[in-house]
C-alpha cells in the first residue's frame, strides 16, 4: 500500500512540476518597428489594442500584428467634373485637396476606404458651391470658391479622422463653343476698354490744350515766348518752317537766319 501512495505522490509531484514549467516558460517576444511619419495600429489576435508612435516597441506574447498608417500630408485630385454654375454654364472643374490623417485608428475602423469618403465629399462641395455663383465669379473668385470648398470638406473629413488643410480649384474647362464665346467677349472688353482709354486721353489733351490757350490769351509776352521756342526747336531738327506774315514769307532754315521778306508795297526798294 505504501508503494501505491508513494507512486501516486510522484505522480502528483511531476503533474505540478510541468504545470509550473509551461506556466513559466518564456513568452514570444515581438519587436515592431515603426517608421517616422507613420502610426503603428497593434492589434491581437485581429482586436484593435492601441496606436504606437514612431520608434521600437517590444510585445512579449502571441498572435500580435501590426498595420502601419501614413500620417504625412499628402493630396488628392478631384478629376474634372462636370458642374452647372447659377447662370446654367456647363463646364469641368477639378479640385486638389491637401489633407492629413490625424486619427489613424479612426481612419482605419470607422470607414472601408477613407480616401473615397474624402473624393465624394470634395465632389459633393463643389456642386454645391458651384451651382450657386455664375461662370465669371467662378473665374475671378478662385481663392474664395476654395474657401467655401473647404468650409464643407473639413467637416466631413474630420468624421473620418482626416484633416483637410486646403481646397483649390485647381482646372475650369469649357466646350469649344464656350471657349469661342468667352473668347469674343474679352476681346471685346479689352476692344472698349482700349477705345475708353482713347477717348479719356484725348479729352485730357483738349483740356490741356484749352487751358494753354487762356493763359496764352491772357499773356501775350508768354504766346511770342513760346513762338520762338517752336522757331529754335524746328532750326536745331533742321526742318523747314514757313511763318505767313504781312508782306510774304519768311522761311527758315537749318544754318540760315531768317531774312526779311521783300518789300513789296508800290514804290519800295527791290
Amino acid at each position: 500500500m505504501n508503494n501505491e501512495v508513494m507512486i501516486a505522490i510522484t505522480i502528483a509531484v511531476a503533474i505540478v512540476a510541468v504545470i509550473i514549467t509551461a506556466a513559466n516558460f518564456p513568452k514570444i517576444r515581438h519587436a515592431f518597428l515603426v517608421p517616422e511619419g507613420y502610426a503603428g495600429l497593434l492589434y491581437h489576435k485581429g482586436k484593435f489594442v492601441e496606436v504606437l508612435g514612431a520608434g521600437r516597441h517590444i510585445r512579449w506574447g502571441r498572435h500580435f500584428t501590426l498595420d502601419a498608417q501614413d500620417l504625412r500630408k499628402a493630396s488628392l485630385l478631384v478629376a474634372g467634373q462636370e458642374v452647372l454654375t447659377a447662370d446654367n454654364v456647363g463646364l469641368k472643374v477639378s479640385l486638389l485637396v491637401a489633407y492629413q490623417v490625424t486619427d489613424p485608428a479612426k481612419a482605419a475602423h470607422d470607414t472601408q476606404n477613407w480616401r473615397g469618403d474624402l473624393y465624394n465629399a470634395a465632389q459633393l462641395a463643389l456642386r454645391a458651391v458651384v451651382g450657386r455663383v455664375a461662370v465669371e465669379t467662378l473665374l475671378n473668385q478662385r481663392l474664395e470658391i476654395g474657401v467655401q470648398l473647404l468650409a464643407r470638406v473639413q467637416p466631413e473629413g474630420a468624421k473620418i479622422g482626416v484633416n483637410a488643410l486646403t481646397v483649390e480649384v485647381k482646372d475650369v474647362m469649357f466646350s469649344a463653343d464656350l471657349k469661342r464665346a468667352f473668347t469674343d467677349v474679352l476681346k471685346a472688353k479689352q476692344e472698349g476698354q482700349a477705345a475708353l482709354e482713347r477717348a479719356r486721353g484725348e479729352s485730357a489733351s483738349l483740356r490741356n490744350l484749352a487751358n494753354a490757350a487762356r493763359v496764352l490769351e491772357g499773356n501775350p509776352a508768354l504766346m511770342n515766348l513760346r513762338l520762338m521756342q517752336s522757331l529754335t526747336a524746328a532750326q536745331n531738327a533742321g526742318n523747314t518752317l514757313v511763318l505767313g506774315v504781312p508782306g510774304g514769307f519768311v522761311p527758315l532754315k537749318n544754318g540760315n537766319a531768317g531774312l526779311p521778306a521783300p518789300n513789296t508795297e508800290e514804290g519800295g526798294a527791290t
